[in-house]
């Protein structure tokens, strides 16, 4: 019989404490915040709001954090979407409130300067027929933060499996959800993660990992799908050529002296270097995300770009932080579109995945084109929402809500 003695008796409650401190430190990290009220919103939201961070990548040591908002139609039977926005780097907020969510800040008052802006409902919001997570990734983005600097470093594989793991794990505290269609979405950059991300879905659901998800399609929005290279330049030219931003004139003699290269010029190619000169000083005044939207030259003149000002106000906030529960010890200063993020562009092409995911049971919407392809399994619809610039509900809300209900519905856009 062993003789337990005082220090004894302190050594195993300190382990027995410890370990309890482990156990609720693990559900604490799965405890939804509900948020039932906002800064800038008057009243309780007419909507339910959740947040919070889910750990993943090796010992759990990038915090991903979310925005979750149940369907406001029927939450029971809805679909499920993960929504995620792209850079990378810009957080999930700028597309829940500038693009698809309920809330939208209120402009009738043209108080661009406001350092406290206020919210109005959405009517053309998404989550009107869908419930949607907001997801900040990669880390580093909006809210998510790793617990060690080497935690920072990631690519496109690494963040589209941690997107993997944040969905495992949020649907394994999320059961009510287990069922529900799923959809993977997103918009510009995006178009390089959605895809591994489906792709690795689908992997997990064949050796039969849990929670089975029941994966029914993906959207894309202007999808970044290869490399940024010479075809970029030569795409940007052919579209400007094609909506009048540029003469025939001026669009033939580049094709022509310039034989397909637009970086890095010969400059003794003198017809190649004049016609990119003139090229620059038609487009330079145009705003790049909208051809039809005034670029901003000034603090005191209205631009699109002026809305973004209001998020970093809101965000940056000490009482919205508290509100949304950001955790304790990572509030920082919240940027819009995180440029230094360490990462690394290790997926060339997702044309490969594509072509892979037409073996599966699978609906795909890409808002670009109008073209629909479909066979037994693969249904792919382009589709094109006229007059929206790169971030299309940004610009048309409620075209995009309409070609969002039709395609759920499988109508024809």
């Amino acid at each position: 019989m062993v003789k337990l003695t005082v220090r004894n008796i302190l050594q195993i409650l300190f382990v027995e404490i410890s370990l309890l401190l482990l156990i609720l430190t693990a559900i604490s990290a799965f405890s939804p915040n509900i948020v039932k009220s906002i800064p800038g919103y008057p009243g309780d939201l007419p909507f339910y709001l959740e947040t919070g961070y889910v750990g993943v990548g090796k010992d759990e040591e990038v915090k991903l954090f979310y925005y979750f908002i149940k369907s406001e139609r029927d939450p029971e039977r809805d679909p499920l979407m993960l929504w995620l926005t792209g850079g990378p780097g810009c957080s999930a907020f700028s597309g829940l409130v500038i693009e698809i969510g309920p809330l939208i800040f209120n402009n009738s008052a043209c108080d661009w300067h406001s350092k406290s802006p206020t919210f109005q409902l959405n009517p053309s919001s998404w989550t009107k027929v869908a419930s949607i997570i907001f997801l900040d990734s990669p880390v580093g983005t909006g809210f998510s933060y790793a617990t060690n600097p080497e935690g920072y470093y990631s690519d496109d594989i690494t963040s589209s499996r941690h997107i993997y793991q944040f969905l495992t794990k949020w649907l394994a505290d999320h059961a009510g959800f287990h069922n529900h269609p799923l959809y993977i979405a997103g918009d510009s950059y995006c178009g390089r993660i959605v895809p591994v991300v489906v792709q690795e879905i689908f992997q997990g659901n064949k050796v039969g990992f849990q929670p089975f998800m029941n994966l029914q399609g993906y959207i894309l929005g202007n999808p970044l799908t290869w490399k940024e290279d010479e075809m970029k330049s030569h795409s940007q030219l052919n579209y400007a050529h094609r909506v009048s931003l540029l003469s025939d004139e001026l669009y033939e003699s580049t094709i022509t002296s310039c034989n397909g290269a637009y970086q890095d010029v010969d400059m003794d190619n003198i017809n190649c270097t004049l016609n990119l000169q003139a090229i620059s000083y038609n487009l330079d005044p145009l705003f790049d995300a909208h051809v039809l939207k005034p670029k901003c030259i000034s603090d005191k003149t209205w631009c699109q770009e002026s809305i973004y000002g209001l998020l970093y106000n809101w965000a940056n906030d000490i009482q919205v932080q508290a509100a949304l529960h950001i955790q304790e010890g990572t509030k920082r200063y919240w940027i819009r579109c995180n440029k230094t993020l360490a990462y690394e562009y290790n997926v060339e092409s997702t044309v490969g995945y594509h072509q892979n995911l037409t073996q599966e049971f699978i609906h795909v919407l890409i808002y670009r084109y109008t073209t629909r392809f479909a066979n037994d399994r693969y249904n792919l619809t382009f589709a094109t929402v006229k007059g929206a610039g790169h971030t299309a509900p940004e610009y048309k809300r409620a075209e995009c809500f309409n070609m969002l209900m039709k395609w759920l519905e499988s109508r024809p856009l």
